[in-house]
């Protein structure tokens, strides 16, 4: 068997790596050094992260000014109050996906699409991964830009006009700052995340005090169709629970594997869940205030004039760090697409990538439009993916062979040349599924199903791919899945 890329290779015993030594020294875990290891095992001795810390990892994310402008987005489609706390609702209900796709990494020491190479094969999780690989540099382009557009707003405020000389000097200031945690890595990103949500959770009372005595919903009247608001369903479920299953076990992966997995699922469903609800009902409150809050500059419109510099400063604060999870996950996923790079190596790449379409979005425009064209499409691969790894991860009742998923040839996950056809095969279903039920009339590139026409522009692609690409699964590996199992020698690749 040999090495995986990216950090220091140190597999546990059964899954050691010939010719390279192995790293066991606790102090490998630690917030402001380098972190070493990438998509590669984790081995028990390396794991002191606590449930809690996963907690306030998701929490330190997710209380950011991006979901309060989700909030204000799907209501400026011309949903009633009513119809958007309905909408949030429910749709932040999904979070519990983001839970079921955290038990896997303390079961396996390794992230999603290392993961993910158990149902799809070596070679055959190439192909999700790269649309995840696309997915979170999306994602990190979001934040990017945004981040610029704010800058740019605070010096307009003090009368410095953003040429094309200062737009890009900003794209690469944003680029370098977003860089720094990502870099260090998992034990830096817990740490800092974990503090800065208490002070996030200060600046959400402070602007949930300064809107909520503005907010008359008696001169708020309008009433959006079915199609309308499933549209609006479709981004909270894309933006939030659905949206992050692809970075769950990236980050749980330093729990112990006897952590208990209620705990495990609790604190990821939990930590994403709450502050998401909340700050996307203050965005729809702030929206009946001041509709100029579809956009982040915008947003001090619904506040106290005083409020204006200091929600900017923490707004930018905060879009870098929800931006730090999609560079991290993009790195690692890279390495599982096959790229040789090392886990730091990987950020760089990404970095720069990120950096220069970020660029072609400033001075192109046309971003919101982009963006809610963005979260509409990715379920169509996102959620039938999501759908064969719990399905999978139930058949193998979550027993993975470690071994086998960092096997280049040999092991139980090999199957044909790397690739398991039948989670190909249920993928590509899954997603021609979606994309018969997606209504993306309004964005860019627009498209409209034929069943959403069917049903009065409905967009339930994210159901239907998760049920047809899940089902496909099951029907197809019902047998060879256990079989499986059954060769391998322990729960984890173990002889114990």
């Amino acid at each position: 068997m040999s090495s995986d890329v990216g950090g220091s290779p140190g597999l546990s015993p059964a899954v050691a790596i010939p010719g390279e030594a192995a790293v066991t020294s606790p102090e490998e875990y630690e917030a402001f050094r380098l972190e070493r290891r990438g998509i590669e095992h984790i081995p028990e001795t390396e794991r002191p992260m606590r449930t809690s810390e996963l907690f306030w990892l998701w929490a330190g994310a997710i209380w950011n000014v991006e979901f309060l402008v989700y909030g204000a987005l799907i209501i400026s489609f011309g949903l009633s109050f009513l119809q958007a706390v309905a909408a949030i609702l429910i749709g932040n209900v999904f979070y519990f996906l983001l839970g079921l796709a955290s038990l896997q990494g303390p079961e396996t020491g390794t992230t999603t699409f290392g993961v993910s190479r158990a149902p799809f094969g070596r070679n055959g999780n190439r192909l999700p991964s790269f649309f995840n690989w696309v997915t979170q540099v999306g994602f990190e382009i979001e934040g990017l830009v945004i981040v610029v557009l704010v800058i740019e707003t605070m010096l307009s405020r003090g009368g410095i006009t953003s040429g094309a000389g200062i737009k890009a000097g900003l794209v690469v200031f944003a680029a370098l700052v977003q860089f720094i945690m990502p870099f260090l890595g998992h034990a830096t990103i817990t740490k800092v995340l974990r503090y800065l949500s208490f002070a996030f959770i200060v600046i959400f009372a402070i602007m949930a005090a300064l809107v909520l005595p503005k907010v008359h919903l008696g001169t708020y009247h309008k009433v959006a169709s079915w199609e309308v608001w499933t549209t609006a369903l479709v981004l909270i479920v894309s933006a939030g629970g659905l949206g992050w299953t692809e970075n769950g076990n990236d980050y749980s992966r330093y729990l112990p594997r006897t952590t208990p997995k209620q705990r495990t699922f609790l604190a990821a469903t939990l930590g994403g869940a709450i502050p998401s609800i909340l700050l996307e009902l203050l965005g729809a409150a702030a929206f009946i205030v001041s509709p100029k809050v579809t956009a982040v500059a915008g947003v001090p419109s619904s506040f106290a004039s005083w409020f204006f510099r200091p929600f900017l400063v923490f707004a930018v604060i905060q879009l870098f760090s929800i931006n730090t999870l999609d560079l991290y996950s993009s790195g690692v996923t890279l390495q599982a697409l096959g790229v040789p790079v090392r886990r730091w190596g990987a950020v760089v790449i990404d970095t720069v990538v990120a950096g220069c379409v970020t660029a072609l979005v400033v001075f192109q425009g046309n971003f919101f439009n982009y963006l809610s064209g963005f979260l509409s499409y990715i379920v169509v691969w996102l959620a039938p993916w999501f759908a064969i790894l719990v399905v999978d991860y139930a058949l193998r009742r979550g027993r993975y062979d470690a071994a086998s998923l960092f096997s280049e040839r040999t092991g139980v996950y090999w199957r044909n040349g790397g690739f398991n056809w039948r989670a190909i095969t249920a993928l590509l279903v899954g997603m021609v599924a979606a994309v018969l039920w997606v209504d993306a009339a309004f964005y860019y590139p627009s498209m409209v199903g034929p069943i959403s026409s069917a049903t009065g522009g409905a967009d339930l692609s994210w159901v239907i791919g998760m049920i047809v690409g899940g089902l496909v699964y099951l029907a197809l590996s019902v047998r060879s899945v256990p079989a499986e199992v059954a060769m391998s020698p322990g729960p984890t690749g173990s002889s114990s």
